[in-house]
């Protein structure tokens, strides 16, 4: 048994990340601040004897005696992190420095969950982690990109300098059930419009792409990576490398709700991305990990999660 924390443990991947390392026998310490988590998400784990819950924002520092740290905390939905991107950028340093001292003192290891959005809008594709991006830093969406990139610069300085034990995950678009209704994510905006029969909004003209990873396979490739002894440190890219036009997603979705939507167009955001696809050469090579879950499958999981909720 080891004594895991986890940052952002109510949210969406963290939810599923406890979970998982609850039935591997773990003791879990889940940390929120409940921003954009959600009680409801982790309210069936709390009578979990080897479970246990902590309202606490990572931006201010925290004392346990822990084994690994999984630092998930951020939002991570554009709706959410421009809402307060202040307190987006101190999520990310201030929360990544804090669960690094965490880490020094414990000697325990820590992974840094990043994001595909270090890499922009790429001028790479598919995006290879060797790529340093192109983010533009002083757009809308920079409090998170750059954010993230700070976090990641942070790991590798503790890492040279205080020798902390750390792994960094670049990680794309996931999705599935616990996905929050109003994260404004392409797969729940599409899923709710559709099983509500509402027009279905695309930004720009729809043939901006994407990866989709189910989140059962995202978290096989988080716990991989923490648990793996070669001295791999990271990054590494965790995504789906099936790429898709936001069109043909949205007629996929329309498909499979059997809906009567239709598909309206609105102008792209600023910095929106173009291109986003992930070469996951090296989480095969190292990890031996790739996605075993198809669109349609995840999907479909994805699809009966909503209609329960928003019925």
């Amino acid at each position: 048994m080891k004594r895991i924390l986890v940052t952002g443990g109510a949210g969406f991947i963290g939810t599923h990340l406890c979970e998982r390392l609850l039935n591997e026998g773990n003791d879990v310490i889940c940390l929120d601040n409940f921003f954009t988590g959600s009680k409801d998400n982790i309210r069936h784990l709390i009578g979990n004897k080897n479970f246990e819950l902590v309202r606490h924002d990572v931006i201010k520092e925290y004392y346990a005696e822990v084994d690994q740290i999984y630092n998930l905390a951020c939002p991570a939905s554009p709706v959410h992190y421009q809402y307060n991107p202040i307190k987006t950028v101190k999520t990310s340093v201030m929360g990544v420095i804090n669960m690094l001292g965490l880490a020094k003192r414990c000697k325990a290891r820590i992974l840094q969950a990043s994001t595909s959005e270090v890499y922009g809008d790429p001028k790479v594709h598919p995006q290879v982690e060797s790529y340093w991006g192109n983010v533009n830093p002083i757009g809308i969406r920079s409090c998170y990109d750059e954010g993230k990139r700070c976090a990641e610069t942070l790991m590798m300085d503790y890492y040279r300098q205080n020798k902390v034990d750390i792994r960094i995950a670049r990680i794309f678009n996931t999705y599935g059930p616990k996905m929050a209704v109003n994260d404004g994510r392409v797969v729940s905006n599409f899923i709710i419009q559709a099983l509500r029969n509402e027009p279905i909004t695309v930004y720009g003209d729809g043939n901006q792409t994407r990866a989709f990873c189910y989140v059962s396979d995202l978290v096989d490739g988080l716990i991989k990576l923490m648990n793996n002894d070669k001295k791999f440190i990271g990054p590494v890219n965790l995504g789906n490398p099936s790429e898709f036009k936001i069109i043909d997603f949205a007629k996929l979705i329309i498909k499979l709700t059997n809906s009567n939507s239709e598909i309206v167009f609105e102008p792209l955001p600023s910095d929106d991305p173009i291109q986003r696809e992930p070469d996951i050469t090296i989480a095969k090579t190292v990890l031996d990990w790739v996605p075993t879950v198809n669109i349609e499958n995840g999907l479909i999981k994805t699809i009966e999660y909503f209609s329960r909720i928003i019925a």
